[in-house]
């Protein structure tokens, strides 16, 4: 496979992605992003902690979606992500999303 075949490969499933948020978005409460991950969740639970004066937040959500185009199971029940890096956590407002490039 061409680096130009990969690149076509990586950029529809991005966009294939993208259209599956598109579609349950409506269906989440909020918006979280890690330094690694997206995740949309009806269920957030964030708490900052402090172990050895290193301080991390350990996240916990339920009813969520996974943003990772690698990932075959994007719904999960419950997950726990614990990071050293802020931690974004939105509202979601839920308008209406379009696909770049539709009209």
């Amino acid at each position: 496979m061409s680096a130009e075949d990969l690149e076509r490969y990586e950029t529809e499933l991005e966009l294939q992605l993208y259209r599956e948020y598109k579609d349950i978005a409506r269906q989440f409460s909020y918006v979280v992003e890690t330094e690694r991950r997206f995740y949309l969740a009806n269920s957030v639970d964030l708490q900052v902690r402090n172990a050895g004066g290193e301080v991390y937040f350990e996240l916990r959500l339920s009813d969520a979606w996974v943003w990772d185009i690698h990932r075959p199971a994007r719904f999960v029940k419950n997950v726990r992500v614990v990071t050293f890096k802020d931690v974004n956590v939105e509202e979601l407002d839920k308008p209406d999303l379009e696909v770049p490039g539709n009209s």
